[in-house]
């Protein structure tokens, strides 16, 4: 026996996957843009105020660590509570969060300020990610996944742009990064107005209020990640996105710090060349969109992670200078548009049902940035160290984690969208189902 499935309306799903594929805008924007205002917050010398290395080290870390906490509890918020008084909250935080460096570039005052933008960036991903996965079809969900990412992009573009007009202009350059996160989260704040609650997600707890055996009515426990069909993608999921996401955050968070501290690079000039990352982005995101709901999704992740690995290793062999950082940037950008953060959350959304989404995919995220938060702190004193053996060792982690990606989910047959309006017996456990390769 089974339930029919509840029928989408309300906004248009591109419309939803605009509004709340900026949480991914303002993440990538933070993750860069920080990464960029804290080396102007950089004291420029003993005795002046300012940061020190180390305390850039800590706070990036701090950011990290909030954005993983905030995806452990917005994720399961989201399927206890809902979708959309999640996401008010979150970018209401993220807001506030901006505000504080204008108290302050002290590590007292930034340390707050930080930590909030991150527990926020981290609860709104899950629950937004959801909200789109749950206004699309087959047909569309993963191109639309594509695209919410894609804003990502923009949103290093935004970061990427303040730091070449700005880069020498210091702290105040700083102080217009963080200012750029409040207005674009005040702007997106009154746009999530227009998103309703999640039609999916609302009968899906009027089902469990009644006690109708649905997939998606009962399957929404923590302990349901621990049994079939969902055990083999959470395990995967977890392993492959950790991995690869504390080696590509070397780049992403420490590009900046490598161009100067190892290269010489002045901020502006570094900025200059890297905003070439832009283009290889919305190209490669373009490109994948093509192909995400179709058969031919898994050559395309496996062809990126091969040169993701390849593009790591450029400054390694040929040496930290402008020309092999640029390159090796943009490549494994458009590289990472068919194997990372994209194909990570169309097999999240794909591999888990409605009161489950949210929360496996905050836990995914939560894990990660838990993970390379830890390694962000010890990141820049192991840069000064040994630059060429932190590239090696971060390339290697990757090419594990996407080997792992590989073999959890090289034999896909569908999604838990096909199935999770099926009834369940007492005993019984649902269908296996993974993510369509």
């Amino acid at each position: 026996m089974t339930t029919t499935a509840p029928t989408r309306s309300g906004p248009n799903a591109w419309w939803v996957g605009f509004v709340c594929g900026m949480a991914t805008f303002v993440d990538a924007a933070a993750t860069t843009g920080i990464g960029i205002a804290l080396v102007l917050f950089l004291a420029p010398g003993p005795g002046a105020p300012g940061l020190t290395n180390d305390q850039l080290g800590l706070l990036t870390g701090v950011l990290t660590a909030g954005v993983a906490a905030g995806a452990l509890i917005g994720g399961r918020l989201g399927d206890r509570y809902g979708r959309r008084k999640v996401f008010l909250v979150t970018m209401s935080i993220i807001v506030i969060g901006a505000a504080t460096p204008f108290f302050g570039i002290s590590l007292a005052v930034l340390l707050p300020g930080v930590a909030l933008i991150g527990l926020g960036v981290g609860a709104d991903l899950p629950v937004a990610l959801a909200t789109i996965s749950e206004a699309a079809t087959d047909k569309n969900r993963g191109k639309i996944l594509v695209f919410s990412n894609l804003l990502g992009g923009f949103g290093i573009l935004l970061a990427v742009l303040i730091g070449i007009f700005f880069g020498s202009a210091g702290a105040t350059g700083g102080h217009i990064m963080f200012a750029s996160f409040g207005i674009v989260g005040v702007v997106v704040l009154v746009l999530r107005l227009t998103i309703p609650e999640s039609a999916a997600w609302s009968v899906a707890r009027e089902e469990r209020t009644e006690g109708v055996r649905t997939v998606r009515a009962q399957r929404g426990r923590i302990a349901d990640f621990g049994r079939r069909p969902y055990r083999r993608a959470f395990i995967t999921l977890l392993i492959f996105y950790t991995l690869t996401s504390i080696a590509i955050s070397v780049a992403g968070s420490f590009g900046t710090f490598v161009a100067v501290s190892v290269a010489s690079i002045p901020v502006n000039e570094y900025q200059s060349w890297t905003i070439l990352a832009m283009p290889a982005a919305v190209l490669g995101a373009l490109w994948f969109m093509s192909v995400a709901d179709t058969r031919f999704r898994m050559a395309y992740f496996v062809i990126g992670s091969i040169a993701v690995v390849v593009f790591n290793l450029v400054p390694v062999v040929f040496g930290f200078s402008l020309p092999t950082l640029v390159v090796s940037v943009v490549g494994s950008t458009f590289a990472g548009a068919f194997c990372f953060e994209t194909i990570m959350k169309v097999w999240t959304q794909e591999s888990f049902p409605t009161l489950l989404r949210s929360t496996a995919q905050g836990t995914i995220y939560g894990v990660a940035r838990f993970a390379t938060a830890g390694f962000n702190v010890v990141t820049p004193a192991l840069i000064i160290l040994n630059p060429q053996a932190v590239y090696i060792v971060v390339s290697a982690i990757a090419l594990v984690g996407f080997l792992v990606g590989w073999i959890g989910f090289r034999r896909g047959t569908g999604t838990v969208f096909d199935t999770e309006d099926q009834t369940v017996p007492l005993t019984a456990a649902t269908p296996a189902v993974h993510a369509t390769a």
